[in-house]
Order: C-alpha cells, then sequence, then structure tokens
C-alpha cells in the first residue's frame, strides 16, 4: 500500500506494459478479433488458435512480429502482430496492433455459405412464397 502511495512501482506490476507482451486471450479481445475475453480463451482451449501450426494456449504471451492463424467460423483468419495495446482499443485503432493477412479466398468462402444457407429449404416445406420469390430476385437481380 504504502508503495501505491508514494507512486512506486510494484515488481511485476508494469513489467507487461513495458516489455509490450500480453496473453493471447487478452490481446484477441483488446483488437476485437472476439467480443469477450472468455470467448477468445474458449476459442484457444478448443484449439482454433495456432502460432507456427501449434494450438495455442490462453496465456501464452504474444509478442509484436508473431503470426497468428485462428478458425473464425469458416474463415481461416491470419493475424500478424504489430503491438499489445494496454487494454481494449476502439475500432479506429486496430490497425495500429494488427494486420489481417488472411487471403481472399478465405472471405470469400463465407460469403458463398451465407448465399448457400439462403437458398436451402427445407424438405417438404413446398413452393417459395411470393416473400421468397423477392427476397431471391433481389438477391440475384432481374
Amino acid at each position: 500500500m504504502r508503495a501505491a502511495r508514494e507512486g512506486l512501482t510494484l515488481r511485476g506490476v508494469d513489467d507487461q506494459a513495458n516489455s509490450g507482451a500480453a496473453r493471447i486471450d487478452k490481446w484477441l479481445w483488446a483488437v476485437r478479433i472476439f467480443k469477450t475475453r472468455g470467448l477468445a480463451a474458449s476459442a484457444c482451449q478448443a484449439g482454433s488458435v495456432c502460432c507456427q501450426g501449434q494450438p495455442v494456449k490462453p496465456a501464452r504471451t504474444v509478442r509484436a512480429g508473431e503470426v497468428f492463424t485462428l478458425r473464425h467460423g469458416l474463415v481461416l483468419r491470419t493475424l500478424e502482430v504489430l503491438g499489445v495495446p494496454r487494454s481494449r482499443v476502439g475500432a479506429s485503432l486496430v490497425p495500429q496492433f494488427c494486420v489481417e493477412r488472411t487471403p481472399p479466398e478465405e472471405w470469400e468462402k463465407a460469403r458463398a455459405h451465407r448465399v448457400e444457407q439462403f437458398l436451402v429449404r427445407e424438405k417438404g416445406s413446398g413452393r417459395p412464397t411470393k416473400r421468397d420469390r423477392r427476397q431471391l430476385d433481389e438477391l440475384f437481380g432481374p
């Protein structure tokens, strides 16, 4: 308590900020890849987050220059770490801390799947309704 009043830093308190390192789950949350830190930790525990082809645990340290791949839905995202923020950053500041290296083909897979899901009808549901037809026409154009 006395150290805090006198403005002294305790050993280990500022080490993380000075070294430019953080836990992978905290970094994924801070750069807005996941909505909550718990979701980021769950993805790590499930083996969805990898570094150099090896799954990582949520407590793994992240440093600038590392490249991570993570399965986010159907997309296999590739992210390069540029820096480690102290806490969660706004969307406009995310490019200062990571670079998206995901190939365009991965994003196209997700778009194609979205369209397929829209077109799939349950067996026995009958013909498309007038509303369904309008939505299909809007999607594919005249």
